[in-house]
């Protein structure tokens, strides 16, 4: 890249970072379809890790989509650069000993092995499964009655592709397990 002067060498060491933190520095990637509970899983395993006194960042969808990545949309290509930018993110926070939990739709494979490449051995993939029935029957949004409708474009599992996470590191099934006990997988989870 022309012009463009990094000065990641001159900086103190993720190492050292870690050791003033006293953690190692980790990224759970919590995706699934609009509603299935990620981001509440997300904010209770936030809560769970500060009372250890470990030092997280939540890197939520909406959240981002509020700022960083306010100008894109849900197109295919929206979605990869969505996730492209919230992985680059997450990979500087790692890289300072941050414990990083990212929350997002993130529907094909092709998504998540992207900000797998870009993250690296720190990325644990963590798939937040709900049927379709259930999503439909909470639509805590009420994306689904639009989709259904015709009122509302590409919602993953209705009017575009979800790919579920059959390889995932840890399958979390919300129709069967509630928040406690999902976070509490993740928590038990050999890292």
């Amino acid at each position: 890249m022309k012009d463009i002067f990094p000065t990641f060498d001159k900086l103190l060491s993720r190492k050292v970072k870690e050791t003033l933190l006293n953690q190692q520095g980790k990224v759970f990637w919590l995706f699934g379809q609009s509603g299935s509970g990620k981001t509440t899983i997300a904010i209770e395993l936030e809560k769970q890790l500060h009372a250890q006194g470990k030092y997280t960042v939540v890197l939520d969808g909406d959240n981002l989509r509020s700022g960083l990545n306010a100008g894109l949309g849900f197109t295919t290509e929206d979605r990869m650069e969505n996730i492209r930018r919230a992985a680059e993110l997450a990979k500087i926070l790692v890289q300072n000993g941050a414990i990083v939990i990212c929350c997002f739709v993130c529907p094909l494979k092709s998504m998540r092995d992207l900000a797998r490449d870009i993250i690296g051995d720190d990325f644990f993939e963590i798939y937040i499964k709900t049927s379709l029935e259930t999503l439909i029957q909470k639509d805590t949004k009420g994306f689904y009655k639009k989709a259904q409708e015709g009122k509302m474009e590409n919602l993953t599992g209705i009017n575009s592709d979800f790919e579920e996470g059959v390889n995932s590191d840890i399958i979390i099934d919300t129709d069967k397990v509630k928040v406690e006990e999902a976070v509490q997988v993740i928590l038990n989870y050999e890292f």
